[in-house]
């Protein structure tokens, strides 16, 4: 928990509130560091072109909602304008709640496109493995899509060049990253800028569980008999395409693996889908059920010891064991010619039947990368 006080009424940004699960306290959901970014970024970027901040400022996130969020700081510097925005996470226990996200936007010539650069607090990559390549800001993917999009409308509005600088610190992000995996993962200089939805849900272990409990116990009801649990959308859209289910099929598993087996293990239904990426599938393959970082990590000596691994050279192995990710070490394998996703989802596979033992459940995994496209099928 980081160690910053809340925003008062006047910074706080705009939140929404969870269905309350029947005997769950009632969250509150936050904001991304990576929708902080983007609504700074629009801010400062408005107040190039027309000398004014809007205050708040509304964004568009991935899935349409359009929050608006407070400006706690503003300002011209030469040629730049900066605004910030202090992240409120809501009630997630996260160590960014309560941080403030600064951008700071330049104007370029016309043809330099749109450039990220890491400021005090922001992260730097220096090792692969990660979606954003080494010696980039650590702004991930789609923060940095969302400020693109953001940027790309005012200067159609404006009839200017989208071709800007954008410029994310974190005042204090060096010290608050030591509480993250970012130094391990190679991620210098601070935090990194991250967020799939833009929206923090509440981390409730118990409230997610009963969640999952009563997705099953509603998808039952209708007489559901092929079920998907998921880790993230990505991989829940991949599989629930795959299978062409309907979305009363779909179950929030998210890191809870082991809330779902064991309640289908008591009540359950005739097929079970579990969709994840290759670092979350690998961690189930290892026997965690609880998939969550915190408590659960990848081990590359996992990927080694399995039988498919036994040809591998011995520069090879050394390249595996000292991978800075699990995607790096799928990589390395699979260039290897190892079909390590393969044999991650077989694996998994066996530890579900393990928890689900004669329910009379049957299982399948499905591993997908980044972008969704699956890799590996277990069935």
């Amino acid at each position: 928990m980081s160690d910053a006080k809340r925003p008062d009424a006047k910074d706080a940004v705009e939140t929404q509130r969870l269905e309350k699960p029947e005997g769950a306290a009632l969250l509150r959901n936050g904001w991304t560091t990576g929708a902080c970014a983007t609504a700074a970024t629009k801010a400062a970027f408005t107040a190039l072109l027309t000398g004014k901040f809007p205050d708040p400022v509304s964004i568009t996130l991935p899935k349409g909602e359009t929050p608006a969020f407070a400006l706690a700081r503003e300002g011209f510097d030469g040629e730049s304008a900066y605004a910030g925005i202090v992240k409120d996470a809501g009630d997630d226990p996260d160590v960014t709640h309560g941080a403030t996200v600064i951008a700071s936007v330049k104007r370029l010539p016309p043809g330099s496109g749109i450039r990220f650069v890491a400021g005090d607090g922001v992260g730097t990559v220096t090792k692969a493995g990660l979606p954003i390549a080494v010696g980039e800001a650590a702004i991930n993917p789609v923060p940095r899509a969302m400020m693109t999009a953001e940027i790309e409308a005012l200067a159609q509005e404006h009839r200017v060049s989208p071709d800007v600088e954008i410029r994310i610190s974190v005042p204090g992000g060096e010290t608050i990253a030591q509480s993250t995996w970012n130094p391990r993962l190679g991620i210098l200089g601070g935090i990194s800028i991250l967020g799939t939805t833009g929206v923090v849900h509440p981390f409730s272990c118990a409230a997610w569980i009963h969640s999952i409990h009563r997705g099953i116990d509603v998808a039952r009801a209708e007489g559901l008999t092929h079920l998907l649990g998921a880790t993230g959308s990505t991989s829940e859209k991949a599989a629930q395409n795959f299978h062409r289910l309907p979305d009363g099929a779909l179950i929030d598993m998210g890191d809870f693996a082991g809330g779902l087996l064991k309640y289908l293990r008591s009540h359950p239904v005739p097929r079970l889908t579990i969709a994840g990426g290759f670092a979350k599938m690998s961690k189930l393959a290892q026997g965690a059920l609880d998939l969550h970082s915190s408590r659960s990590q990848v081990d590359n000596g996992f990927y080694l010891s399995l039988p498919c691994a036994a040809s591998l050279r011995e520069h090879e192995r050394g390249a595996v064991e000292s991978a800075n990710t699990a995607m790096e070490a799928l990589e390395i394998m699979t260039a290897a010619g190892i079909d390590i996703a393969k044999a991650v989802a077989e694996t998994a596979k066996k530890t579900a039947e393990g928890v689900l033992r004669d329910s009379g459940v049957s299982v399948d995994i499905l591993v997908t990368d980044r972008k969704g496209t699956i890799i590996a099928h277990a069935k």
